[in-house]
């Protein structure tokens, strides 16, 4: 666990930049590591957060994680819980969490410019109490936050609404069979179920 909001490489830039004043105090300012009411409402309302990780090397992977909003909920002061579902089958995220579970989640709000970083620890179970509210899923992350802040909106791109994809598991509906599951050079190595 990283003791300061800041190492060495960090420092380095800080230092050469002349921002090392400011770095501290937005840190003291707006960094936390319990979820305040907004930062709870503001994730929950979120259908999809970056998933960054990294490998027992530190070799580092980015993921997209997306859902109906309300798929990932703020389950403790410094806890949130989110579903896995059906992938491609790499398992790189979750596969790297298992050898290396520091992790962070960036949440974006492209219609009104926001955005929010955790950084923690993540784990996953198959047995986890979570399980059988999330449809769908095959497993429960859960991630225990360190550092939780915000972060400056103003490079945010604004979209336009966005569509929901057909493919996010939901009560009472089965998702469509994605068409690279039905390519003949996969066919024959997809999952039994």
């Amino acid at each position: 666990m990283q003791t300061s909001a800041y190492h060495d490489g960090m420092r380095q830039l800080q230092d050469r930049f002349d921002t090392r004043r400011l770095a501290d105090r937005l840190d003291e300012k707006l960094g936390r590591s319990a979820f305040t009411a907004e930062d709870r409402a503001f994730i929950e309302s979120r259908s999809l957060f970056f998933l960054a990780t990294a490998d027992a090397q530190g070799c580092p992977d980015c993921s997209y994680k997306g859902g109906d909003p309300g798929f990932v909920r703020v389950t403790a002061d410094n806890e949130l819980a989110f579903p896995s579902y059906d992938g491609n089958g790499m398992f790189r995220s979750l596969g790297n969490v298992l050898v290396n579970p520091s992790v962070g989640l960036l949440f974006i709000d492209f219609d009104k410019p926001s955005r929010l970083r955790v950084n923690g620890r993540a784990s996953i179970a198959d047995d986890d109490e979570l399980l059988a509210t999330f449809v769908g899923a095959q497993l429960v992350v859960r991630v225990r936050a360190e550092r939780i802040f915000p972060n400056c909106p103003r490079y945010i791109h604004r979209t336009a609404a966005m569509e929901p994809s057909p493919y996010v598991p939901r009560e009472g509906s089965t998702p469509p069979v994605p068409k690279w599951k039905r390519m003949e050079m996969f066919v024959d190595v997809l999952p039994r179920d």
